[in-house]
């Protein structure tokens, strides 16, 4: 059964509404602190800024400690409420959820990382444009996923997976280009291969983006498409909604 977004303001209990929408805001701002380290930690690589990338890494605790708070409030809410449908559903993709975004903090702190080395050994003679675009590309993809959990809109979220295979391809352009530039100027290869593990990094949080669009597919339609291909997504999604 698919939901909308007021499927969960409809409890004799009012306080289980409330604490079914505090789960979802929590996320939500885990989100948005999540999605500006992304920013930041593209901004500091393009910039040399050594202060904004220690910052990238400073917030990460905050982060985590989001994560814990929100596991457990939802806990909680398995225990005391024994949820079933949809809201059921809504626990377990906020739990699945505060994991990727987790994860998205721990790569834009890599990336970070690899700004403060830069820093030590000087600037990277390419690889910026790269960083940029994949960057942008990627911070797109968090914040599109965001909304459709925000609006439970499948559709928005099954847009989300289908960049997934343009930043793959993107990614893997850009590690060739910077491969034949080392091969070219090998004295570049230290500062050149930080370039490519932040860009190992921000391809993985598009990784971490589609992830958080099946944890909305599966929360709005109710079928679980981890480990699916897109064709099959988009199948099961045009199938249900004919069904309706």
């Amino acid at each position: 059964m698919k939901i909308n977004p007021d499927s969960h303001g409809t409890h004799i209990s009012q306080k289980f509404n409330e604490e079914l929408e505090e789960i979802r805001s929590q996320l939500l701002e885990m989100g948005g602190l999540v999605e500006q380290q992304v920013k930041d930690a593209v901004q500091s690589l393009l910039d040399g800024d050594a202060t904004l990338a220690s910052e990238v890494r400073a917030k990460d605790h905050q982060v985590n400690i989001l994560q814990l708070e929100i596991d457990e409030f939802c806990t909680q809410i398995l225990a005391r409420r024994q949820p079933t449908a949809s809201d059921l559903r809504l626990v377990l993709a906020v739990i699945r959820a505060t994991a990727d975004l987790e994860r998205v903090g721990d790569e834009a702190c890599k990336v970070a990382g690899a700004t403060l080395k830069l820093v030590q050994e000087g600037t990277s003679p390419r690889g910026y444009i790269e960083v940029r675009h994949l960057g942008n590309h990627v911070r797109h993809m968090v914040q599109e996923a965001l909304n459709a959990f925000a609006r439970f809109d499948s559709k928005q979220a099954l847009e989300v997976l289908r960049e997934d295979d343009n930043v793959d391809l993107e990614y893997r352009s850009a590690t060739r280009a910077l491969m034949t530039f080392m091969m070219e100027d090998p004295r570049s290869i230290s500062q050149v291969m930080n370039i490519m593990w932040a860009l190992r990094s921000l391809e993985r949080i598009g990784d971490h983006a589609s992830n958080l669009a099946e944890s909305v597919i599966y929360l709005v339609e109710g079928h679980d498409v981890r480990y699916a291909k897109l064709e099959q997504v988009e199948a099961a999604i045009a199938q249900r909604q004919t069904q309706r």
